[in-house]
């Protein structure tokens, strides 16, 4: 039965000389849902229609740029060697934290220059970052990829699993953990938590970390699993060790801003 799984065209368009991948539709289909979603908040909220379409025209080049170098950076012997591979992002090698990373600052760069608040930002978007998370994984899927160790096949049918992904798992000869998967349910379950936390009205910025916080723990226990995790040492995952880090600094910010009286101000409150 093996020998006849073929894993599924990772080619969503073939123009001959030009070919648009799976993984950037999928990825793309994320943002745009995202974006979508903030701008309905953001306008309920009282922020201008344009504000995210304009942030996000500076915030996606930036998280693509800054996962594309995150994980170039820490996979640099190869690249060294291959540097005609660093711009092949349709073949996957974008590391989140990277681009989390590149994308905060942009966003925090660009509520200061329009005299905004970056935490009304941050929590408006929260959903629909976690979210485009989600959905962006099944990217990772159909290029074959951020699965975990091998297992049988009588495992995957065990987690009742269509068969489209149970075969997709089927690589090189083996069957592997769906950790593309584990991933992407844990975020969506984060995604009807936060819209969820919204009606709670949480003091401002406080959606937001819960977002950091909820998004890292799953990945900390998920990236375990993984057989492709950018490492620190023979042992150590820098995924990981970010994650714990993320958490930490996020708790820290909650507390801290309590302590200074900087939350007084609660999500469904109207101002800038």
């Amino acid at each position: 039965m093996e020998e006849s799984i073929k894993p599924l065209n990772p080619i969503f368009l073939d123009l001959g000389p030009i070919q648009i991948h799976w993984y950037g539709v999928i990825i793309g289909v994320g943002a745009l849902l995202g974006l979508w979603l903030a701008v309905r908040e953001g306008t309920r909220r009282g922020l201008h229609k344009d504000t995210f379409v304009d942030l996000v025209l500076f915030a996606i080049p930036a998280a693509i740029i800054g996962a594309r170098l995150y994980y170039v950076i820490f996979q640099w012997d190869y690249y060294y060697h291959n540097p005609g591979d660093i711009i092949k992002i349709w073949n996957g090698g974008l590391a989140i934290h990277g681009g989390l990373i590149a994308a905060f600052i942009t966003g925090a760069i660009y509520a200061r220059v329009k005299k905004l608040s970056f935490w009304k930002l941050a929590d408006i978007a929260a959903p629909s970052i976690i979210l485009g998370q989600a959905i962006g994984r099944w990217g990772n899927f159909m290029n074959q990829e951020a699965h975990g160790d091998a297992v049988t096949r009588e495992f995957l049918e065990g987690l009742h699993l269509p068969d489209f992904i149970v075969n997709q798992m089927y690589i090189n000869g083996e069957y592997y953990h769906p950790t593309f998967l584990y991933e992407s349910i844990w975020n969506f379950v984060g995604f009807i938590l936060l819209i969820l936390l919204r009606r709670a009205n949480f003091r401002r910025g406080e959606l937001f970390l819960t977002y950091i916080i909820w998004y890292s723990v799953g990945r900390f226990f998920i990236e375990g699993m993984r057989t492709d995790s950018l490492m620190l040492t023979d042992s150590l995952r820098i995924a990981q060790v970010i994650s714990i880090v993320l958490i930490l600094i996020a708790v820290g910010i909650m507390i801290f801003r309590r302590v200074k009286g900087y939350s007084k101000e609660r999500y469904l409150d109207v101002s800038q």
